[in-house]
């Protein structure tokens, strides 16, 4: 454990391409040589037991992409020590699976696929065994945008060969499977940029009336929460908020039942901010490494900044130091994800 917290310190580079924005804590590491860190997690892999030191050094302090281009590497090193010795043909995350153990593996793992790859496989396993995991399937849909999704259904089917639409069918149900959904081929059909204050009055008198009748019909609140961007649509809460005098978590809470209300309670919590609604999943899952490990991993190249400044504005405390003072072991080995020199 001592050997991670060596690890810690991340090197901002200049400028560089991210796949998923540039509010991450993981960065793309400047003067970057894929055949030279390849070597190094060769060698790491290959002693007796193996250099953990150098896996996390390395992996952690690389980008996806780079990461991606130091798998393509170590395969063609593999391929050359093949054709002068016995040695057999490695792929990086089975070397890397077969090496360690526990959490470090998952986070290892983890870390090796592509995000789509990644977010697929956290939907797969949210819906696998007896019953599903209603909160884990919502936070990644509801966290991603559009093309997200679509990307992430397109590695769904590449990695298990099955549709992720007939498997939410198959797993939820009723309005329920009419929210997932929606949610999963969500379009923001208004114009970005543009205030419609006639859209944002008729979405107020639509999700109003769907709610005061004898008994709430949620299809108009699905229609609505799933076509618009989230500026018109907190424009629109606000206005329903004064309309009804309460706050729009209320109306959920007193106004749906079951999955459904499960679902709208988390979008609209997204809607109103992303990083506020994975603050608040951390705090509740801190000592439950799976659920903190999809989002440190998720979100670490996309806006973990932003969830780290919201996880102390909710706790006084920050993430990082919370993660220190964990007693589960395997919070501790998602620190790398975790740190930058601000925001501590």
């Amino acid at each position: 454990m001592e050997a991670l917290t060596k690890t810690l310190e991340v090197t901002l580079p200049q400028s560089s391409e991210m796949w998923w924005g540039t509010l991450g804590t993981v960065r793309p590491f400047p003067n970057f040589t894929a055949g030279k860190d390849a070597r190094e997690l060769h060698t790491a892999l290959e002693s007796k037991v193996a250099d953990v030191n150098t896996l996390v050094r390395i992996l952690t302090n690389r980008n996806n992409a780079q990461r991606q281009s130091i798998a393509y590497a170590y395969h063609k090193l593999t391929q050359k020590l093949v054709s002068s010795t016995s040695a057999p043909l490695q792929d990086l995350s089975l070397a890397l699976k077969k090496a360690l153990s526990g959490g470090l593996e998952d986070l290892m793992l983890g870390l090796m696929m592509t995000p789509a790859q990644f977010d697929a496989h956290r939907l797969r396993q949210t819906m696998e065994g007896l019953g599903t995991d209603e909160e884990g399937l919502l936070e990644v849909l509801c966290t991603k945008s559009p093309q997200q999704l679509r990307d992430i259904t397109v590695a769904y089917k590449q990695e298990f060969d099955r549709y992720l639409e007939n498997d939410l069918i198959s797993e939820t149900s009723k309005e329920f499977t009419k929210l997932v959904l929606a949610i999963l081929k969500k379009e923001e059909t208004n114009i970005k940029g543009f205030i419609n204050y006639q859209l944002i009055d008729q979405d107020t008198k639509t999700l109003n009336a769907a709610i005061s009748g004898k008994k709430t019909d949620p299809a108009p609140w699905i229609q609505v929460l799933t076509t618009r961007d989230s500026v018109h649509l907190n424009r629109v809460f606000s206005r329903l908020e004064d309309l009804r005098k309460e706050r729009v978590e209320k109306m959920v809470q007193t106004h749906f039942s079951g999955d459904v209300k499960i679902g709208f309670r988390i979008l609209v919590c997204c809607i109103q901010s992303i990083p506020a609604y994975l603050a608040q999943r951390l705090q509740s899952n801190i000592k439950k490494g799976r659920a903190m490990q999809w989002i440190l991993i998720s979100h670490s190249e996309d806006d973990l900044l932003c969830v780290r400044m919201e996880f102390r504005r909710l706790t006084n405390h920050s993430l990082y130091s919370t993660l220190q003072n964990t007693k589960e072991n395997c919070s501790k080995l998602f620190w790398p994800c975790v740190d930058l020199k601000t925001f501590k």
